[in-house]
C-alpha cells in the first residue's frame, strides 16, 4: 500500500468534484448552445455521470466503470454536433467552476490542463 495520495484525495475527494460538476451545469443550464446538447429535462443524470467520471479519471471510486462500462467519451459525444464554439462554451463554464474551488496553484492548472485537453478531444464538427 502507497502512502502518495491520489489527485482526487488531494483536493478533497468527492465533495470537490461534485461542487466542481454542480456549478459547471449551472453555467450550461442557461446557455442556449449546450443546454439542447442534453436531452433529458433534469440536467441531474448528466451531472451524476460527468461527476462519477471525473471522481474516478482522478483516482477516485470506480463507480462510472462500474456502472456504465468503458468511458468511450468521444463514441458517446458523436450524437452530438461539438464545434468550436461549443468548445468554448463548454470551458467558459468550467472555468468558471475550477475558479469556484479555489484550489492550489498546482493542483488548479493540473485539472485544467486535462480538462482544455478533452474539450478539445471531443470536437468532432468543423464550423
Amino acid at each position: 500500500m502507497t502512502d502518495e495520495a491520489t489527485f482526487f484525495e488531494q483536493i478533497g475527494g468527492e465533495p470537490t468534484f461534485r461542487r466542481l460538476v454542480h456549478v459547471f451545469y449551472q453555467g450550461v443550464a442557461g446557455d442556449e448552445l449546450l443546454r439542447p446538447m442534453y436531452p433529458e429535462e433534469d440536467l441531474g443524470p448528466a451531472e451524476e455521470r460527468l461527476t462519477l467520471f471525473l471522481m474516478q479519471y482522478w483516482g477516485g471510486p470506480r463507480t462510472y466503470s462500474d456502472e456504465r462500462g468503458h468511458p468511450r467519451l468521444r463514441m458517446r459525444h458523436v450524437p452530438f454536433k461539438v464545434d468550436q464554439a461549443a468548445h468554448d462554451a463548454w470551458l467558459r463554464h468550467m472555468r468558471t467552476a475550477v475558479d469556484a474551488l479555489e484550489l492550489p496553484t498546482d493542483a488548479e492548472r493540473q485539472l485544467w490542463d486535462y480538462l482544455t485537453y478533452a474539450a478539445a478531444s471531443m470536437v468532432n464538427t468543423a464550423g
